[in-house]
């Protein structure tokens, strides 16, 4: 967990950048992320020094040169453990002169970070702003993949506070319950086609080492996860520098974060490549017919996004593969031939397994447009028996754009250590729909359609044109008012007045 003093040292740093003149929120989580690779670059130095030193061999992997550099520095200025202790000035003039540049020529290492480096722009406006970071970096324990990784996920939450691109940012406790619900296994090729920070990719990985201890220390099962489980595309060249480090700093070593436009280009090479996939990809409306990719519309004719990423998931699994995605309501009951098309194909073609319903102010105060999340298995072949509903009427958070919590924060998510009273089930429906959902198969299936789950046979949902809106299902008990005549209850009220007039009575008469 972060300490005190380093949240409020960032919440420092965030108001010097903006009032140094660096108003958007990505670019001071872009400087901040070039800053913690550089102490990276040269922890992993200092390891193969010790190395070198210990078996009196050269060093095998050398990432910062020796001698000068072509400014006429000398490369060991370059090493956070030097220029860190500089002064304000002189680290000002070494990291815009020496270090950006270095930075960006840094082929030696090969791996995703270093790609999402090269083109760095330094834009730290001045020294003393500049050594504040540099101060603030150098107190987190880096061997800590907790206290670093909590660090940026604090830091990538101020980009949703900021009230800016807070798009690029799923609510944690919705992500964590889509990973727990979807239970990734120690095997899995995970991806997220529209992967902005990669909040996904993290909590899957933050599961499965919780879950599943053995993926560190099995030498196949760990160099899996660090080089062949992990798959994230975007077409934001900052979103990919800030995801792929926000990967690194959780402990994932070479994840497979690339520039990829995943509706614009055709998936050939990603077909059937993957056995889950969790996103919450942006819906903007239509797309150019010209821009889309022609292997989409050979699944579903149409423009609109939401539809085109629903096919997309269907193209990247594997047989057999799963998903958790979340969808605006649209989707659900949209009525033109292409929905309608691709919820028969969910249903008839693939094993749609849940519909969880979010609270309409889920994604404040970014949007107010309600959303689901779906959850289906690729089968290629049917499978839909029974569809499992669940309407989450409170997520933990208040439902306004303050979005504050609603209970203390070890009584938050949807994976408690203890159980909820009916009162803060109320307040946090998540833990309740998680246990629900391991029910599916079994008592679920006999709860009424009044009830907060349910299940739904697939001939119901073929008999209503496979819409798949909760309310569509969903049973309403409406309780019986009884009404009194008018003259009960005069009757009523000249009694109660009488009994007002006769205790007055008898208080004058008490006091006279």
């Amino acid at each position: 967990m972060l300490t005190g003093d380093i949240r409020n040292q960032v919440d420092r740093i965030w108001d010097a950048f903006w009032s140094g003149g660096i108003s958007n929120p990505l670019e001071v989580m872009e400087q901040i992320t070039y800053l913690l690779f550089l102490r990276r670059l040269d922890d992993l130095h200092t390891l193969e020094e010790n190395k070198s030193a210990r078996l009196g061999k050269p060093m095998e992997r050398r990432i910062f040169p020796e001698g000068k550099d072509p400014r006429g520095r000398p490369c060991a200025d370059l090493r956070w453990s030097r220029f860190s202790h500089f002064a304000p000035s002189d680290l000002f003039v070494v990291l815009g002169e020496h270090v950006f540049p270095f930075l960006r020529t840094l082929g030696g290492d090969d791996s995703t970070y270093a790609h999402h480096m090269k083109d760095a722009r330094f834009t730290i406006p001045t020294p003393a702003l500049l050594a504040k970071v540099v101060d603030m970096i150098d107190q987190v324990p880096m061997e800590d993949r907790d206290t670093k990784g909590d660090l940026y996920e604090y830091m990538l939450g101020k980009i949703a506070t900021a009230g800016q691109n807070g798009q690029f940012r799923t609510p944690r406790h919705i992500i964590k319950l889509m990973v727990e619900m979807t239970a990734p296994g120690p095997k899995e090729v995970i991806c997220d086609p529209a992967s902005g920070t990669c909040g996904f990719l993290v909590a899957a990985g933050e599961y499965l080492r919780e879950k599943h201890p053995e993926i560190l220390r099995d030498p196949a099962l760990r160099e899996h996860f660090h080089h062949r489980m992990f798959h994230g595309f975007d077409f934001d060249n900052t979103m990919l520098r800030i995801g792929s480090m926000n990967m690194l700093l959780h402990g994932v070593e070479n994840p497979d974060v690339r520039y990829q436009d995943s509706l614009a280009q055709d998936h050939a090479g990603d077909a059937e490549s993957y056995t889950l996939v969790l996103a919450n990809p942006p819906f903007a409306g239509s797309l150019d017919h010209e821009n889309c990719a022609k292997d989409l519309q050979q699944i579903v004719k149409t423009k609109k996004t939401e539809l085109l990423f629903l096919a997309l998931f269907l193209r990247l699994l594997k047989p057999g593969g799963r998903a958790a995605v979340i969808v605006p309501d649209g989707v659900l009951f949209g009525s033109s031939k292409a929905h309608k098309e691709l919820r028969r194909m969910l249903v008839e073609d693939q094993k749609l397994d849940g519909v969880v319903s979010l609270p309409g102010g889920a994604f404040r105060p970014y949007a107010g447009v309600s959303t689901a999340i779906l959850l289906f298995t690729k089968t290629n072949s049917g499978g839909t028996d029974h569809v499992w509903f669940y309407d989450v009427a409170a997520d933990g958070w208040s439902l306004d754009d303050k979005r504050n919590p609603l209970l203390p924060e070890e009584k938050l998510g949807p994976a408690l250590k203890t159980a909820l009273s009916a009162e803060e089930h109320a307040k946090n429906n998540l833990p309740d729909a998680l246990a629900r959902w391991g029910r599916r198969a079994g008592d679920e299936r006999t709860l009424p359609r009044t009830a907060q789950s349910f299940c739904v046979p697939k001939a119901d949902i073929a008999a209503q044109g496979y819409d798949l809106s909760l309310n569509r299902y969903k049973e309403v008990v409406h309780e019986e008012v009884q009404h009194r005549p008018p003259k009960e209850i005069l009757a009523s009220l000249r009694k109660i007045e009488a009994e007002i007039d006769s205790g007055m009575r008898e208080l004058e008469r008490m006091l006279g």
